[in-house]
């Protein structure tokens, strides 16, 4: 009895074809001719409506989304398919889910399916255990394939011997080894990249400069026809990324260093690929497997670095080196809370705040302090440190300022160099062609064309390089640069010395700063990166004090002074004497007068000194008849008494001082009994 009815006959065959990769649509040619095929059995098995579905090609049937499949569903559910064609299970699924919901559609609507070993009818028992069965195999042997071909692959992992692919810098040596590509234009370029970041200590900045200054680098490409090659391409972040971030150009061979992450949406797999694992969990790391560009630990101290410049990822790392002049950023650490502290600005200075407890749990803001204080104790604290190694640093940026612009002169050179043999080329090639020969002679001749254009356009650049290049320093600039090193103070506070490099100083030299506030004291801790700890201790500012505030001995002086004189004299008096204003200006008059009315002091009255019984030394000479001079040592040596606020403030004398001298004065015996004698004024 045939399992073909009329019913089965009256609705279509639908044919389904699948391959599972890419490559298997490139290489295998016959499986796919074969699935073809059984559009024609179909027909010679009394079919006359087939459809052939072959959406699913270089899709894989382990449970990703087909849209082929999708409609083969939709088409058994609406009654219109009597028969689904395969070539065997597996191509119509392999995975359980799939096989068996399509088993369970045909059994409810009666459509057979057939492949290349029978027909089956899912409404049947015996039939139903078969194709569960086959379904099953499909799945299993998927799985195995799968696991054989892993172990294999990790395996020869652990020889170091697989290379899916080689990085830009490589070449495959043989089938299981790499070598350094002999290519020096692309040496020099990845040597530049690892150079600039060990300078700028930041993948951003090391992009940035690449780009301004026009330096393109090597791109690995693979092609089917031309096989492995190199392009060269201005640079992407993420070409600079991954050149800084692979263990490769460190001379070790690493496995693993990606995962792939399965999850289930609206139903189906879903499969992320590329997510990068901690090097802990890499399947396999041999170092010293070949020549590098870097040493293993520079490269892991090029980790450090990068994973500590991200920002927003948690309170552990420090971030990049941002714009603004607070110089502590990133570096700070709440001893109190252990939270990462953050900076603020507003207005011309920026504060430091830590308040990780108020925006996690609600709670008040820990603690609070401004800039200025703190990070001129650290930087004072740094420079002491460091003055040692201020010549070496002053020959270094010598030798910095002639690299920096040698390192893109030679990478142009180079690519100037690779430009002309690929014109020359290009010449051999037209001149090996007969010019008759148009068709082959004129595209010979637009290559050439190209070839010289893109060498006119090198020779441009490195011509406006030399134009652009700084003149040598002379020996007066050699001499105040080599002062610097030998000042570190000086060189600090230099003008041309900006806050991005302060900041890369001090994150050279620290790891973290520690902060605690304790009675009216900042108490930091310096943890250095040699693992030193320093403790420093720094006066917080009173309520109402800041930057501009004058100090205590001159408000004490100016309250002093306004019961003496008038403001203008005042102002006079606190110039000679070199006491500026908060701000670093000399004394005016309506200076006077604001700070006063700001502190509420009285402005001087006349008649003052007299209600206070207090007399002038020019007064005090006058009324014992002598000289201000005479007057004046007797004040010093304490004949009167007489007090000064500050050098060339006037002396003030007591009323009652004066009378008691004078009573004195008068006891004594007279020089000549006759009263008539006169005496002499001596000016």
């Amino acid at each position: 009895m045939t399992k073909i009815t009329a019913d089965h006959l009256g609705r279509g065959a639908f044919v389904y074809i699948r391959q599972s990769t890419g490559d298997q649509l490139l290489h295998n040619p016959e499986s796919r001719r074969r699935q073809y095929g059984l559009a024609d059995r179909a027909r010679q098995l009394g079919w006359t409506t087939v459809e052939v579905i072959d959406d699913d090609l270089g899709r894989s049937g382990g449970g990703v989304n087909r849209p082929g499949f999708e409609r083969l569903l939709a088409a058994i559910c609406e009654g219109r398919v009597g028969a689904v064609f395969a070539i065997e299970a597996s191509r119509l699924a392999r995975n359980g889910r799939d096989w068996h919901t399509l088993i369970e559609f045909c059994g409810l609507v009666g459509t057979v399916i057939v492949d290349e070993d029978g027909i089956y009818d899912a409404r049947h028992p015996n039939d139903r255990l078969l194709l569960g069965m086959k379904g099953t195999m499909s799945e299993l042997e998927l799985s195995l394939f799968r696991q054989r071909s892993h172990e294999a692959l990790k395996q020869k992992a652990r020889r170091g011997a697989l290379f899916l692919g080689v990085a830009a810098g490589y070449v495959r040596a043989g089938r299981d080894r790499i070598e350094k590509d002999p290519d020096r234009r692309v040496q020099d370029a990845l040597r530049l990249v690892f150079a600039k970041f060990a300078e700028l200590q930041s993948v951003r900045q090391v992009h940035l400069w690449l780009r301004d200054e026009g330096i393109a680098l090597p791109v690995a490409c693979h092609s089917a026809t031309e096989g492995h090659s190199i392009a060269w391409r201005l640079p992407l972040y993420n070409t600079v990324h991954n050149i800084l971030t692979n263990p490769v150009y460190a001379g070790a061979y690493a496995f693993g260093r990606t995962m792939s992450k399965v999850s289930v949406e609206d139903g189906r797999k879903r499969v992320k690929r590329g997510l990068r694992r901690p090097q802990t969990e890499w399947d396999v790391l041999l170092k010293d497997q070949h020549e590098g560009y870097i040493t293993w630990s520079d490269f892991e101290r090029n980790q450090r670095v990068i994973a500590s410049n991200a920002t927003g990822k948690g309170s552990l790392v420090r971030g990049a080196v941002r714009r603004g002049e607070l110089l502590l950023a990133g570096l700070l650490r709440c001893g109190h809370c252990g939270r990462k502290m953050y900076v603020g600005y507003g207005g011309k200075a920026g504060r430091y705040h830590c308040q990780g407890a108020r925006v996690n749990h609600g709670t008040g803001r820990c603690i609070s302090f401004g800039s200025l204080r703190a990070d001129h104790a650290i930087g004072t604290e740094v420079l002491r440190v460091l003055k040692p190694l201020g010549i070496d640093a002053a020959v270094k940026a010598l030798e910095a300022r002639t690299s920096e612009t040698s390192a893109a002169q030679r990478q142009l050179d180079l690519a100037l160099q690779q430009a002309r043999f690929a014109a020359a080329h290009a010449r051999r090639q037209y001149n090996a062609v007969d010019p008759a020969n148009r068709l082959v002679a004129g595209e010979l001749e637009r290559r050439w064309n190209a070839a010289l254009q893109v060498v006119h356009r090198l020779e441009g650049e490195i011509a406006a390089l030399a134009a652009r290049k700084p003149a040598p320093l002379g020996e007066e600039e050699r001499r105040h640069l080599m002062q610097l090193g030998a000042d570190l103070e000086l060189a600090w506070s230099h003008p041309a010395a900006t806050a991005a490099t302060r900041k890369r100083i001090l994150r050279a030299a620290l790891h973290e700063i520690v902060v605690r506030i304790e009675g009216g004291f900042i108490e930091m801790v310096l943890h250095w990166q040699g693992g030193d700890h320093t403790a420093l201790k720094v006066t917080m500012n009173g309520a109402g004090k800041h930057r501009w505030t004058v100090p205590e001995d001159t408000l004490s002086l100016i309250r002093g002074l306004a019961r003496l004189m008038p403001d203008q004299q005042i102002a006079r008096l606190l110039n000679r004497a070199g006491k500026p204003t908060g701000r670093g200006n000399g004394w005016t008059k309506a200076r006077v007068c604001s700070f006063r009315s700001h502190h509420g002091i009285a402005v001087h009255r006349e008649g003052e000194w007299a209600e206070r019984s207090e007399i002038t030394l020019e007064a005090a000479a006058q009324i014992m008849d002598v000289s201000v001079m005479t007057a004046l040592r007797m004040i010093r040596l304490g004949t009167i008494k007489g007090r000064q606020l500050c050098r060339g403030a006037p002396w003030v004398i007591k009323a009652e001082d004066m009378a008691a001298y004078r009573e004195q004065n008068a006891l004594r015996h007279p020089l000549t009994p006759d009263p008539a004698q006169q005496s002499f004024q001596f000016q």
